[in-house]
């Protein structure tokens, strides 16, 4: 299906001829500013200042990221084929082939046309112009205001104009004067003192015998040049002029008849060349690739500056690369390469416009002597010097894009590389690169370039060397010459004096005798402002490694909207990276800057204050989180003296509270560690008990268990005994998902004992509902009808309509395996309906499998598929990995009985590591029971009896004897057919005892049919 973005005229996608109606101005403006770029990465920095000019919204990013999803929605709708818009760091990418936008195929065409032109095929050329010309529409980008539309409707004019005099100019040679009158007059009138244009116009009208028209032209074209620039025509004008008077023949008198005649000749042009010496280079594979197609796009054109901007953290390598890249491309630019640096120390300042401008033309030759004063008058001579020119030049550490915008030469085949430590939009065209530190490959084959040969080196040293760099590329140079400068030193030395750290760690003993990352990092602290300054510093102190706005307000105490804007402040200033929208990093290095800074600079009740704050807005904005994702929980208040901190406005419901749990996951943990040893014992134990749902649903449980049995301590020694069965219920749901049921089964008791005592309903039927969960993980299901029929009667007298589901739910699971299918379907029926009438969505996806489960058991596998699917719909938007490896099982199941093994066997291969990953044993081992019957189906009974074997062993560690009932059955099975029918009459008659003696009569009933099948074939 032919696809097209239309950018000339109004700005639509068009499928098969048919517009696709984008919406609103500013995403249509967002889709060009991604097409005009197709198949490129363009910065979030490049595409708001194209969106907004320089007045971007409040939350520019935001809005950015709403008109990106309208165009991803546009995409997707309007073909199968369509092409897709690319996150990247700090930028997105529309992945398309640029010749489906219809600007780029025209200035495409145009270029070859004209180069075509120049190798003498005129043929080709004019029908590629005409087939540039069937794709204009209109005036680019209609509707659109600002100055990047602007700037864009510029360049393809000059694209425009550059068609129509080649146009004019194959016209012209093949004779065809009358033919090539109607192509320049309209140009000419648009363009009244561009002299090259007026002589074609006028040779071409002379030729058509309109001789007046010719001379008055040219006398028009003369007096304004004169009033409108102050200087008198060109001889070009002149010599049209007195051929025509003549009677010249109007061949003679075009522009290569004339080149013919009298060869142009130039004196001599200074090269300039002051690069610096380039070095052996290690990686950057796909920004040498980009930047050098790039640079390669200009090839024989005069009218467009390429401007590439490389921009990265200090030390990442942005002038090696400009450099390196300038002594790739040396033969592209035969009229020089020059390099200008811009940056400032505390030695020198940065140089202004005006002495930049007089260096740059002191290196092209230009006496200093003879150079203006004036900025306009160096810029004017500037773009003058360099109107024909194909020549190469680097601005070098800019701060910002007032500083560059005098330096960029006019319409000129020059070519422009900057670098800089921050984003720089506004420039006209600029095409940004971001550099990140190398890749551990990358940054190992420059440890070893810059030693040379024959150095011994320990692969493994290296690698923790590297590490302790951060990758950075200027860091590893100098652990690299401080191992060259100490000849006697092995890795293991440099590593030993690295990782020892000492005063001012790492970043302390990455020097050498003429450079320090301090030093480095202090000219982009230097720069910012004293907001900026406070900001970087507090980030130091985080104790995880990703952070969100919100965080940083609290290290800082600036607020929420104020911080969010600091931090894109910093990103621009290439201090700290944004991975994904709204959640930041900082590089180790300058995270071990900045917390020096702090240490330096703010006073130790600053940092103290800053660290707490950090850590009671985790806290607290857990606690909120947590009431939402997990409502069910028996809860213990956070005291106002031990965590206050405003609430999180964006966590409103279950799916973002469990969102920004996941997302915030490692800081949590990394929050509890700095409580573990800073903090005080009440402070440690509600935090756990605020994080034990998470801990637990997240697999977390290694992390969870010794924390919270110090927390039911504390409550002990505390005397609060109601904190204490808390902290029970919270170890007793641990317990149960790492398998360890005898331990739950002894905490829910406890708990219940604590909570009739205190007579708390509420503690009290939590402890049941827990309780009740381990008996039936150990097939205890008599017991667990009884008590939740009677938590059932307390409940409804309650009216709360979550406990209840909750309640009906568990007491559908007991009817089930006790083969009352009725029962339990209306069980069941009845928790989907009152979970979706509460919206919790946890609990309508248990439920949901559950029904699944029944289906399953009653041999209606279509209906069971569908409610599977159902629920991991459910499960899709809670992002819980356990519950998604355990629908993914329960659905691999019914796969398999449907007679899609092969389909099974993949997912129960995607999900086993999964699950032993969270530590649910009981599940690990309902799908190693699973896989082994998925086998048997298939006849690999040796893989089968493996797998079996294996589930047997778990289900029997963790004493769940409804699981090993059923893994006995299923290893009776892959025995029979295997022929070790004794084998199999053993397991089934464990498998019958386990089943009668946990009243699970479906099972029962299964394993003594098939014993007495057996054993009437054993006796024949």
């Amino acid at each position: 299906m032919e696809f097209e973005i239309r950018l000339s005229g109004s700005v639509e996608i068009r499928v098969a001829g048919r517009r696709k109606d984008l919406g609103s101005t500013k995403t249509r403006v967002t889709l060009a500013a991604l097409a005009w770029d197709a198949g490129r990465t363009v910065s979030v920095d490049t595409l708001i200042h194209r969106i907004w000019d320089e007045h971007p919204p409040g939350k520019a990013r935001e809005a950015l990221h709403a008109h990106i999803s309208r165009i991803r929605g546009s995409l997707r709708t309007a073909a199968g084929d369509a092409p897709v818009v690319v996150s990247h760091t700090n930028a997105y990418s529309l992945e398309v082939d640029p010749d489906r936008v219809d600007l780029r195929r025209y200035a495409t065409c145009v270029e070859r046309a004209r180069s075509l032109r120049d190798g003498g095929d005129d043929v080709t050329a004019l029908r590629l112009l005409d087939r540039a010309e069937r794709l204009w529409h209109g005036e680019p980008l209609a509707g659109i205001s600002g100055s990047w539309a602007e700037q864009l409707r510029a360049a393809i004019g000059a694209t425009g104009l550059v068609a129509a005099m080649t146009r004019a100019d194959i016209l012209l040679g093949g004779g065809k004067f009358t033919d090539a009158v109607p192509v320049l007059l309209p140009l000419a009138e648009a363009h009244p003192v561009d002299e090259s244009l007026a002589e074609r116009l006028a040779v071409a009208l002379y030729g058509s015998n309109r001789t007046a028209e010719a001379t008055k032209l040219l006398q028009r074209t003369r007096q304004r040049v004169v009033r409108d620039i102050g200087l008198d025509a060109g001889r070009g004008l002149h010599r049209v002029h007195q051929g025509i008077l003549a009677g010249t023949p109007a061949a003679a008198l075009l522009p290569h008849a004339r080149a013919a005649e009298e060869p142009t000749r130039r004196p001599p042009r200074h090269v300039p060349d002051n690069l610096p010496r380039d070095v052996p280079w290690a990686g950057r594979r796909d920004e040498l690739r980009r930047l050098t197609a790039a640079l390669g796009e200009g090839q024989g054109a005069s009218d467009v500056v390429t401007v590439e901007a490389i921009h990265g953290m200090g030390g990442v390598g942005k002038s090696a690369l400009a450099v390196h890249l300038a002594h790739r491309l040396r033969d592209r630019f035969p009229d020089g390469r020059v390099f200008l640096h811009l940056g400032g120390s505390a030695e020198r300042t940065p140089p202004t416009p005006v002495r930049a401008l007089t260096e740059l033309l002191r290196l092209l030759g230009t006496a200093t002597k003879k150079l203006p004063s004036e900025l306009d008058e160096l810029v004017a001579l500037w773009r003058s010097a360099t109107r024909d020119r194909r020549m190469l030049v680097i601005l070098d550490d800019a701060s910002s894009s007032a500083q560059i915008r005098p330096l960029l030469p006019g319409a000129s085949p020059t070519a422009v590389v900057v670098t800089s430590r921050r984003r720089l939009p506004g420039l006209p065209g600029i095409r940004p690169v971001s550099l990140d530190v190398l890749s551990p490959e990358d940054a190992a084959t420059l440890f070893s370039q810059r030693l040379g040969r024959g150095r011994d080196t320990d692969p493994s040293d290296v690698a923790d060397i590297l590490r302790i760099c951060g990758h950075l590329p200027l860091a590893v140079e100098i652990a690299a010459s401080r191992l060259l400068a100490r000849p006697s030193w092995t890795t293991s030395d440099l590593l030993r004096q690295l990782g020892g750290g000492g005063e001012g760690g790492h970043l302390a003993q990455l020097r050498d005798a003429d450079r320090t990352l301090t030093h480095v990092f202090a000219v982009s602290y230097d720069a910012l402002n004293a907001e900026q300054q406070l900001v970087f510093r507090r980030i130091g102190l985080h104790v995880g490694v990703e952070f969100g706005p919100r965080a940083v307000a609290a290290l800082s105490g600036l607020s929420a909207e104020t911080a969010e804007r600091v931090l894109e402040e910093l990103l621009a200033h290439c201090l700290v990276s944004e991975p994904t929208p709204y959640r930041f990093t900082m590089h180790d290095l300058l995270r071990d800057y900045a917390r020096s800074l702090a240490a330096d600079i703010d006073s130790e009740n600053d940092v103290r204050r800053a660290a707490q704050n950090l850590v009671d807005h985790y806290v607290h904005t857990a606690d909120r989180a947590d009431r939402l994702a997990y409502p069910f929980r028996s809860r213990t208040d956070l005291a106002a003296e031990d965590f206050a901190w405003p609430t999180h406005p964006e966590i409103i419901d279950a799916q973002s509270a469990e969102q920004w749990l996941i997302a915030e996951s490692t800081n949590l943990l990394d929050t509890l560690g700095w409580l573990v040893k800073f903090g005080t014992e009440q402070q440690l134990a509600l935090s756990v008990h605020v994080l034990a749902g998470f801990l637990d649903m997240e697999g977390h449980l290694a992390a969870a268990e010794p924390l919270l049995i110090r927390a039911a301590d504390h409550w002990n020694v505390a005397g609060d005994a109601g904190s204490r069965a808390r902290a029970l219920l919270d170890l007793c749901a641990v317990y149960s998902h790492g398998s360890r049921y005898g331990e739950a089964i002894s905490a829910a008791r406890e708990a219940l004992d604590v909570a009739r005592s205190l007579r708390d309903r509420e503690l009290e039927s939590e402890s049941i509902h827990q309780l009740s969960i381990a008996l039936w993980q150990t097939g205890q299901y008599t017991l667990l009808r009884s008590l939740q029929i009677h938590a059932l009667d307390f409940l409804l007298q309650t009216g709360d309509t979550l406990r209840i589901a909750r309640c009906r739910n568990l007491l559908g699971m007991a009817h089930l395996h006790l083969a009352e299918n009725e029962d339990a379907l209306a069980c069941f029926t009845s928790a989907i309906a009152d979970f979706t009438t509460i919206g919790d969505e946890r609990g309508r996806y248990t439920a949901l499998n559950n029904t699944a489960e029944l289906h399953k058991r009653t041999g209606n596998l279509e209906a069971a598929e569908v409610a599977y699917r159902k629920a991991m719909i459910v499960a899709e938007r809670m992002g819980n990995p356990r519950d998604k490896a355990t629908l993914q099982m329960n659905v691999a199941s019914v796969m398999d009985e449907l007679g899609r093994t092969d389909e099974a066997l993949t997912l129960f291969a995607m999900v086993l590591p999964v699950l032993r990953a969270v530590g649910d044993r009981r599940a690990e081992a309902i799908a190693l029971t699973r896989i082994g019957r998925a086998y048997r189906t298939i006849g690999r009974t040796e893989d089968a009896l493996r797998h079996h074997v294996a589930a047997l062993q778990v289900a029997r560690a963790i004493h769940a004897a409804g699981v090993e009932a059923d893994v006995l059955y299923n290893l009776a099975l892959a025995e029979r057919d295997a022929g070790r029918t004794a084998q199999a009459m053993a397991h089934l008659e464990q498998g019958l005892a386990i089943s009668e003696g946990i009243e699970a009569p479906l099972e029962a009933a299964r394993a003594a049919k098939m014993l007495a099948e057996l054993r009437g074939e054993f006796r024949t």
